[in-house]
């Protein structure tokens, strides 16, 4: 009956002791046989080391502001705007004087283009060995139209007279007394009789293509072009370029003397071409891409 107390005494401690040892205190009481319920007493948990210090996170820092944007690129003000466009003044008061004229062989528009006449001197010989009789023209010049040497040509080998004299640049004069000696042979073999004169419709004129205002400027508008009406001879009426009944000699001069003109010319158009041709002969030295020729 003494011994009790002491027991009492041991088993507390013992409880106390197994607290403070946490999980292991409380096996180690229960090998030494002291009651499981003395592990339900709760225990406050441990407090968390301390954060290292380079792993805390800062203060959040103000962000940095922009330089302000210079003087001299702001945008000026209405006051700055005035000031520029009142003119300088000197301080004495006297005006600036006005800049020096511009020189006079500076005026000269930058789209003005001097054009240097072409050299006919050797096609004008060949003209004359060919017995035609003409006269140097002055310049022709009208808006977009003119020829810088036009010729007057009255007539061609043989005394052929042209009725009414034509206005042709000298290659253009060429090509027609060398094309009327063809024709000349053409008249004494199919009609067998000399040929006399060549009827002229236009020479130089300025116009449109086919008399059209809003067409491309036509050949005669350069003194290049040439339209032949018809053929007048001697002792036999005159044959017109309106087409001839087939079969029948004028018929077969027509065809000949049109067909050698395609030879001289490089534009060659007629009855049947069209409309606008088809009472004479269109002859002209109109220029095209590699040479080419129309010939209708």
């Amino acid at each position: 009956m003494r011994h009790r107390p002491t027991s009492r005494l041991v088993g507390a401690a013992t409880l106390v002791l197994a607290g403070a040892l946490g999980p292991t205190g409380a096996c180690w009481a229960q090998e030494k046989g002291v009651p499981s319920d003395a592990t339900a007493i709760p225990m406050p948990p441990p407090a968390p080391p301390p954060r290292p210090a380079e792993l805390a996170t800062p203060a959040q820092a103000e962000a940095p502001r922009p330089p302000e944007r210079p003087a001299e690129l702001s945008p000026p003000t209405e006051t700055a705007r005035t000031r520029e466009a009142e003119p300088v003044k000197p301080a004495d008061g006297a005006e600036i004087p006005a800049p020096p004229p511009r020189p006079a062989e500076l005026s000269t528009p930058a789209l003005a283009i001097t054009v240097a006449p072409v050299d006919d001197s050797a096609c004008r010989r060949r003209l004359e060995h060919l017995g035609a009789r003409f006269e140097p023209l002055p310049a022709l010049a009208n808006g977009q139209c003119g020829a810088a040497k036009p010729l007057k040509v009255t007539a061609l080998a043989d005394d052929l007279a042209l009725v009414p004299p034509v206005t042709l640049v000298c290659e253009a004069a060429e090509s027609l007394a060398r094309w009327a000696t063809e024709a000349q042979v053409a008249a004494e073999r199919d009609l067998g009789q000399p040929l006399k004169g060549l009827t002229i419709g236009t020479s130089y004129e300025c116009r449109g293509q086919n008399h059209d205002p809003d067409a491309k400027l036509s050949e005669h508008s350069f003194a290049n072009g040439v339209d032949v009406m018809g053929f007048t001879f001697a002792n036999r009426p005159a044959v017109s370029v309106l087409a001839a009944p087939e079969g029948t000699p004028e018929a077969t001069f027509l065809t000949a003397v049109r067909g050698r003109a395609c030879a001289f010319f490089r534009t060659v158009l007629g009855p049947g071409s069209d409309a606008a041709h088809a009472n004479h002969l269109h002859l002209d030295e109109r220029q095209r891409n590699a040479g080419h020729r129309l010939c209708q």
